[in-house]
């Protein structure tokens, strides 16, 4: 048995990930395909990464000192992680989000102590986007800091220093290729740019959602969105600080209906409950797997970010009403538990 040594304080336990061989995306690529267990950090999502790395930069800057706030606007998880991570250190949080996330999300942060500012969801120009918001409420609070994920590169260099070394030495210094989607771009440009310093042969994939720019802009030049999507936490209409200058060599363009696919898979199959951007990015990690077989990479192994626990969106992406509202399929299993419910209250 492999017991290691205790951890010297809990912010240690974000990062070092465990990461897993995917059985049914394997099969489907007809190679290696892994996912990176990030919902595996204390705040069940890869976004604690971010939050740590942001608040150690703002320290060392001296903009963050003790008995401070730190304030951010998020789709949720970097709230989470944000929060966390600022009551290890004894710091106030404030978080902006958009009113039209899971209700579990927003639950969480209320019992982490944040204070939870919700705003109508509306588009990035507009002065009420909750990005916008949270930059003014950490303009008026005394002592407080801006934690800026989308335009702080301290995000990305948490992937740079952290995930992707983590990655190249648990595949044992052979990845043919990594992707993942993008949200505030740390993620998919760190993992990139950190992995590209191994091996510049590495292919790093873009796996955008419908509703997102970034597909039309890294395949033609131009930032054009098409479609929707109900996924939490990604896609992007610019190119942030952090996706400045990412190593994108290909990208793809992953449907609801695909990401689900793979979420009702990877738990009926597999035993990992999962949020739909995980699926998401699942789906691109088996499409990138089947690029490199046909190319006729011998054995590839390719990475994704299994980003967030499913548990996170039991109101939504588990819920048959909601599903059905949607216009997204139903897992079998909620239709009949929906089905038995109404049975037992008629």
């Amino acid at each position: 048995m492999n017991i290691t040594r205790p951890f010297g304080d809990t912010l240690a336990l974000i990062g070092n990930t465990p990461i897993v061989r995917l059985a049914g995306p394997s099969a489907a690529a007809g190679c290696d395909i892994y996912g990176k267990c990030e919902f595996a950090n204390p705040g069940s999502s890869v976004k604690d990464r971010a939050a740590l790395w942001i608040i150690r930069d703002a320290e060392a800057r001296g903009e963050l000192l003790p008995g401070g706030t730190v304030v951010e606007g998020t789709a949720g998880n970097t709230g989470i992680g944000v929060a966390l991570v600022a009551n290890a250190k004894g710091y106030k949080t404030i978080i902006v989000m958009p009113d039209n996330q899971s209700k579990e999300k927003m639950d969480t942060l209320r019992a982490l102590g944040a204070e939870l500012v919700l705003v109508p969801p509306t588009k990035f120009a507009d002065a009420g986007h909750f990005v916008h918001t949270s930059r003014r409420l950490a303009e008026e609070t005394p002592g407080a800091v801006w934690a800026n994920q989308f335009d702080n590169i301290a995000n990305r260099r948490a992937h740079i220093e952290g995930t992707a070394p983590e990655i190249w030495e648990q595949l044992g210094g052979r990845v043919d290729g990594f992707t993942c989607a993008a949200g505030t771009g740390g993620t998919i440009a760190g993992v990139g740019l950190g992995l590209k310093a191994f091996d510049e042969n590495i292919r790093i994939a873009l796996t955008d959602p419908h509703g997102a720019a970034l597909y039309n802009y890294y395949a033609h030049g131009e930032l054009r969105a098409e479609g929707s999507s109900v996924a939490e936490g990604i896609g992007q209409g610019r190119i942030t600080a952090n996706l400045e200058g990412a190593p994108i060599d290909t990208q793809y363009r992953i449907s609801d209906e695909e990401g689900l696919v793979w979420v009702e898979r990877l738990l009926k199959e597999e035993g990992l409950c999962l949020g739909l951007s995980s699926g998401i990015n699942v789906a691109g990690a088996v499409a990138l797997g089947r690029e490199l077989v046909a190319e006729g990479r011998p054995n590839p192994q390719v990475a994704t970010i299994l980003c967030d626990t499913g548990f996170r969106y039991l109101s939504t992406l588990y819920n048959a009403e909601w599903l059905a509202a949607k216009g997204l399929p139903v897992f079998d299993w909620l239709a009949r538990n929906s089905a038995s419910a109404e049975a037992v209250s008629a």
